[in-house]
């Protein structure tokens, strides 16, 4: 075991000047409005080896964005650039910094290609005064962002100590609704005599660590928990979502120097709202999947839609973590420290000739009957479709989707990631069979490949578990539990 050394950096990702294309839904959000700071935190550990985690308040942190940022960190003399770790807590009040070649089968390629001459689309909001950031420029911005909060973070190393800390907050619950015949929805309605269940369970609760320095000032705290950030996903406004609120009210009870780094546990099927005791938000929500008919009132949390859901939320986080802190007794300044890279080829999730086929038929039938424009409300219910033939042809040439996971141990605890919107179950095996003490999962993390559903959820079906959802059904999911557990267990 050799001394520890910590190092910590906060960046802005808000651009001057500019205006946002927010991501994380099926119709265009254009602002500069901005409720809350979002940023790239940086932790560098070091010790008998070394690592840098960089939590974004982004939507996804994709192979593509990673690969730029270390290709910018690559040109420093000396500099650990692959043992950078990025991973978005899923922030659909964040920015868009897609380009159009970063992922293959693209499911609007597939769409424009059968899309009738005539036929546009009518953009829900745009922008006319040239000002937006996007595309190539807003990839860029964030991949310097993140270079720079990873360098700052390196350069502030100094010995410090740390300590372990758990604790239980209910935020997020299974969006996953099953019904009598077999079938599944997210986001589906439980008012129906059809209703039978959830389809899986949650995870309350939270894994922490805290650093201090040398006489155990608190200088940071990580967090890690088994819910995306989207209490405001369907909002005009810029917002790191809940953790936003918890950040705050953290620096109110130890200063405003203290830093949080956020991670996302295997959440894929998760959310912060309740699917039984459903409160509808306070004002309309433009998404074609939630729609609610003769709801009753429910007396439950507020609207898990709007501010006061947010702040409810981030108040049980923060809450349990200051509350964790309390029970802290002792802090070591060393550890075993392991940090293994890992590249692994999960099998592709396929579509057969018959789905193909359906598919195309699907797409030929909607263009039919519609020869003008065309809102996002049809994209949204073309994408199954047109993400199904757009597998077939990747299919074709490619076998195996590659992604990177790492998996670290810091004495009795282990971490691993993962580049996926996870299934909960998926994590909970991991956990459940672990041999370390505590074990932090990270999702959305040196990638984004989109949702991996259990086999269960692949029968159940909707949105989240086709194949349009995600690269990887539940033969890779069943793949990556056992090559984690193998990486973590032999660490131990």
């Amino acid at each position: 075991m050799t001394k520890l050394k910590f190092g910590w950096s906060e960046v802005s990702i808000i651009p001057e000047g500019k205006k946002i294309n927010l991501a994380g839904q099926f119709y265009e959000r254009i602002t500069d409005e901005v409720r809350d700071e979002i940023s790239v935190t940086a932790l560098a550990v070091e010790g008998e080896d070394i690592a840098i985690f960089c939590a974004c308040d982004l939507e996804s942190a994709s192979s593509a964005l990673l690969e730029s940022a270390r290709a910018i960190l690559k040109k420093e003399e000396g500099f650990p650039y692959d043992k950078i770790i990025v991973n978005a807590i899923h922030s659909h009040t964040s920015i868009s910094y897609a380009r159009s070649n970063d992922s293959y089968g693209s499911t609007l390629g597939v769409l424009s290609k059968y899309t009738p001459e005539g036929v546009t689309y009518e953009e829900f909001a745009s922008d006319s005064t040239g000002h937006l950031l996007e595309g190539e420029e807003a990839h860029a911005f964030i991949a310097e962002k993140i270079a720079e909060a990873a360098r700052l973070a390196y350069a502030d190393l100094k010995e410090g100590k740390y300590a372990p800390g758990f604790g239980r907050a209910a935020v997020g619950m299974c969006r996953r609704v099953c019904y009598d015949d077999g079938s599944a929805k997210m986001w589906g309605d439980t008012n129906f005599a059809n209703f039978t269940e959830l389809e899986g369970g949650n995870d309350s609760g939270i894994e922490m660590l805290f650093i201090t320095d040398c006489n155990e000032k608190l200088t940071g705290i990580v967090a890690n928990l088994a819910c995306p950030a989207q209490v405001l996903e369907h909002r005009s406004v810029i917002s790191a979502d809940f953790w936003g609120d918890v950040k705050k009210n953290l620096r109110a009870r130890f200063g405003e120097d203290i830093f949080l780094l956020p991670l996302c546990s295997p959440a894929g099927d998760q959310c912060p709202r309740d699917m039984i005791r459903w409160v509808e938000p306070e004002s309309p929500i433009n998404d074609p999947n939630i729609v609610r008919e003769n709801l009753p009132a429910r007396r439950a949390d507020p609207s898990m839609f709007d501010e006061a859901g947010c702040i409810r939320a981030a108040r049980r986080i923060s809450d349990e973590i200051i509350y964790a802190y309390e029970d802290i007794t002792s802090y070591t300044d060393e550890a075993d420290f392991t940090h293994k890279i890992i590249d692994l080829d999960i099998p592709l999730r396929r579509v057969t000739i018959e789905e193909r086929d359906r598919a195309l038929a699907a797409i030929k039938s909607f263009f039919d009957k519609h020869t003008g424009a065309i809102t996002f409300k049809d994209n949204a219910a073309m994408h199954v479709h047109a993400g199904t033939v757009a597998r077939y042809e990747v299919q074709q040439s490619i076998e195996t989707d590659p992604i990177e996971i790492h998996v670290l141990r810091l004495g009795d605890v282990a971490i691993a990631t993962n580049p996926y919107e996870l299934f909960l179950n998926y994590g909970n095996q991991i956990r459940a069979r672990s041999k370390a003490k505590q074990t932090f999962l990270i999702q959305l993390c040196c990638g984004s490949k989109g949702y991996l559903p259990t086999e269960k959820a692949e029968k159940g079906g909707h949105y989240s578990a086709y194949v349009s959802s995600g690269c990887a059904g539940h033969a890779g999911g069943d793949l990556l539990v056992r090559k984690t557990l193998s990486e973590i267990n032999k660490m131990f």
